[in-house]
């Protein structure tokens, strides 16, 4: 395929001598590669830290090497030796910083003190960090009513972090948890917890090398959470079938060079991974899967009527599940018809992954968020349930269902308490042990926070991590939301772009990173913990030196905010910073699964909290695993841009250089592009005929019909394999294209893989 100017030849597979290559730039880039080195070689260990990026899981026995390249780039990011200092404020105002990029805002470095916003300079200026807090729980108090307080959490926050954090916020009065998890994952909780009865997957890592079959939904293992790839390797190299589903043809889902196998490296060669690659449109995947269980339902009446036994568990189905004969009249009513022209397969590609699927004993269904962010994200993942349901692949070695978190406590945040609908028996929970009334309301999740902020109803926000303003939809109208509160407070290990809209009372609150030791005032040395995608809960002790002698533990900075808001008569916040024990013993006494939390999570590689549906016992309505009989959608955006002229539906995905929104380089080895963000990338075809129309740069226009005008500025247009009508950028740049009043039907998810567009000319510069 052409290249472009700024691309350049894609890697032939992933890892390799260019991921060694890559490590190397980012450890030397950080100007501290000895540091970063040592580091790396505690990262996932049990003596060590655990990962600040993604949430794969680790193996029971591990090696010495359990990171990857994604890890050195995250070590090296907080390893680093640069420094934001007060100096560094002093220079510059926040109107100006406003235009730098997010790689140069968080190439200054780490931040080195508590900053409150001055709004006659326009600049941050030091503060102590008495006096921050005093004026935080000052301005908390002063609200009308606790639910005008926006608490959000970042998925890199411990366990120990968030369950402190969600008690502060409820023993305030609140509910208020807008969660990272709401603009990633939210469906497979929602989805899980309908059918399975808990919001999580069901297999362990080890599951991996048992399965005959996996198939891979809408992710990029390669980009996002590379050590998945070592594991997909060995399921491919002992047999097992690998099917993916990806619009997009990823580098890491067809070939991976193993930077660990020498022999391997010397011979520069490499393994595939997909057994099948299938590139449905966006959005298609739901009716990729009823077309599976429209086959599989026709061969197992074909195999009855021959007298054959049946194809499908027939014991499972009939002590374990609900709701299949719905299900089955769902599947026969969906016309074939519909399944091709929404999935966008061929029945022949459709028959093929069928064949895959009856042909194996033990079969993985795994996604990310190629799956999570459209409009019928829950209804798509209750279909790849009910398929795996069919021949009993749940509950049993080797099978399962495995939703692959993005940060590397994102599922633990919400396993300790970070959410907006608690269940009653948890805040009863904290009643008793703590002896002070919850609060019952519902709170907001971050869509409903945005909109409260806008609007004038929530006036104060914490963040505890992230970057909200980058990392959300509508990022002018989210601009406008935070600068529009009473206080804005944000705890932060770098300097980024939600920090330049503070409110009338800003503050910046520089906390530890994961990979540095936390030595309380007393001088006791403290670990956190933190749970990954498969239920697996690890504990985590950093080993360099703060990068500040000002910085503070997440863990000491809510517990100052929350002695300042509420004072300590009826909870010890400073025994609690004291003592991350403290914390742990007050989970284990409030969350089922913790008995024992201090002494399990000191063994080696930690402790598995139970999954009972893993055990086949299913916390449902119906005490079973329920079928769902959801309708495909009647219209995908792929189908209505067919409708509209020179309409191309958007999908936003990382960059080979990014994690989520931290960006910590300037190029995507695995597409071939380099030194650049601001692509486009398009169909060959539907490339030449835009180039024809508009030349080789354009503008993005959302064509949401709201009243907002929605356009992302002079994109290079880069040719891609990818199917007809579809385009895909980076976030965070084309999140200003995501409506916020677009999301997942029940999950609130912003649907930021679904987002009709048209092109334009460039505007003037």
């Amino acid at each position: 395929m052409a290249q472009s100017e700024g691309s350049s030849k894609r890697s032939s597979a992933a890892g390799g001598w260019g991921a060694l290559k890559s490590c190397g730039k980012h450890l030397l880039g950080s100007r501290a590669p000895l540091t970063g080195a040592r580091a790396l070689l505690k990262a996932n260990q049990p003596d060590g830290f655990d990962c600040p990026g993604c949430a794969w899981g680790d193996p029971e026995h591990g090696s010495s090497f359990e990171f990857c390249e994604n890890g050195v780039k995250a070590v090296s990011w907080e390893a680093t030796d640069k420094r934001t200092k007060p100096s560094f404020f002093a220079k510059h105002t926040l109107t100006e910083l406003r235009d730098w990029s997010d790689y140069a805002l968080e190439g200054q470095g780490r931040l080195t003190h508590p900053m409150r916003y001055d709004a006659a300079s326009d600049r941050y200026l030091p503060v102590s960090w008495d006096a921050a807090f005093a004026e935080i729980g000052a301005t908390l108090r002063g609200l009308d009513h606790p639910d005008q307080a926006e608490f959000y959490t970042s998925g890199r926050a411990s366990n120990e972090a968030a369950y402190l954090y969600q008690l502060f916020a409820r023993a305030y009065g609140t509910n208020n948890f807008p969660d990272c998890s709401n603009m990633c994952h939210e469906a497979s909780g929602v989805a899980l917890i309908d059918a399975i009865g808990i919001g999580k997957g069901t297999v362990l890592l080890e599951d991996f090398e048992k399965a005959d079959a996996i198939f891979c939904v809408g992710q990029n293992p390669g980009t996002n959470h590379p050590r998945m790839l070592g594991d997909l390797r060995r399921a491919a190299e002992r047999g097992a079938q690998v099917v993916v589903l990806n619009p997009v043809r990823e580098r890491g889902l067809e070939r991976f060079a193993d930077p660990q196998n020498t022999v391997e490296m010397l011979r520069g060669s490499s393994r595939p991974i997909a057994s099948h690659y299938l590139q449905p449109r966006s959005g298609g995947d739901m009716a990729a899967f009823r077309g599976i269980a429209k086959i599989v339902f026709a061969r197992d009446a074909e195999a009855l009527a021959a007298g054959r036994p049946s194809l499908l568990d027939q014991a499972f189905l009939e002590h374990h599940t609900a709701g299949l004969d719905a299900y089955r009249s769902a599947v026969e009513a969906t016309s074939w018809d519909a399944i091709l022209d929404q999935s966008g397969l061929t029945m022949d590609e459709i028959a093929a992954m069928a064949d895959v699927y009856l042909g194996a004993q033990r079969v993985i269904a795994t996604w990310a968020m190629g799956v999570t962010q459209h409009r019928h994200s829950v209804a798509t993942i209750r279909e790849i349930a009910n398929l795996l349901f069919l021949r009993g692949h749940i509950g049993r070695p080797g099978a399962g269902l495995c939703p692959v978190r993005g940060h590397s406590n994102v599922q633990g945040d919400r396993t300790v308490g970070i959410n907006e609908r608690p269940s009653a028996s948890f805040l009863d929970a904290l009643e008793q042990h703590f002896g002070l009334a919850m609060p019952r309301r519902h709170g907001h999740n971050v869509l409903a926070a945005i909109r409260a902020m806008r609007d004038g109803t929530s006036k104060a926000f914490i963040g505890l991590g992230g970057n909200f303003l980058r990392a959300t939809p509508d990022t002018p109208v989210v601009a406008q939301a935070l600068a529009s509160c009473r206080l804005t407070v944000h705890i932060a290990t770098k300097l980024n772009h939600a920090h330049l809209v503070p409110g009338a009372v800003g503050y910046l609150l520089p906390c530890l990173g994961r990979t540095e030791i936390d030595r309380t005032e007393e001088g006791k040395i403290q670990i956190v913990t933190v749970e990954d995608s498969m239920s697996m809960v690890h504990g985590s002790g950093g080993i360099n030196k703060p990068a500040s002698k000002e910085l503070r533990s997440e863990i000491a900075i809510i517990a100052g905010m929350a002695q300042a808001t509420l004072g300590a008569s009826a909870i010890d916040w400073a025994g609690f910073a004291a003592d991350y024990d403290r914390i742990r013993e007050a989970i284990a006494a409030t969350i089922p699964g913790f008995t024992g939390y201090n002494t399990r999570v000191r063994k080696p590689r930690g402790f598995m909290l139970r999954n009972l549906a893993a055990e086949r016992v299913f916390e449902t309505a119906t005490g079973r695993a329920n079928f769902s009989a959801d309708a495909l959608p009647a219209e995908t955006e792929h189908q209505a841009a067919r409708k509209a002229r020179d309409t191309f539906v958007l999908q936003t995905f990382r960059s080979h250089d990014q994690y989520n929104t931290t960006i910590y380089g300037m190029d995507d080895r695995y597409r071939g592009v380099y030194g650049e963000r601001r692509v486009l990338f398009a169909h060959p075809d539907d490339l030449a005929a835009i180039r024809d129309r508009l030349g080789e740069r354009v503008d993005i226009v959302g064509t949401h019909d709201d009243g907002i005008t929605r356009r992302a500025e002079n994109f290079r247009l880069v040719p891609f394999d990818m199917p007809r009508g579809s385009l895909a950028g980076y976030y965070p740049e084309l999140n200003v294209l995501v409506p916020l009043s677009t999301f997942g039907e029940k999950s609130d998810t912003p649907t930021s893989k679904s987002v009709l567009v048209t092109l334009q000319a460039p505007v003037a510069a």
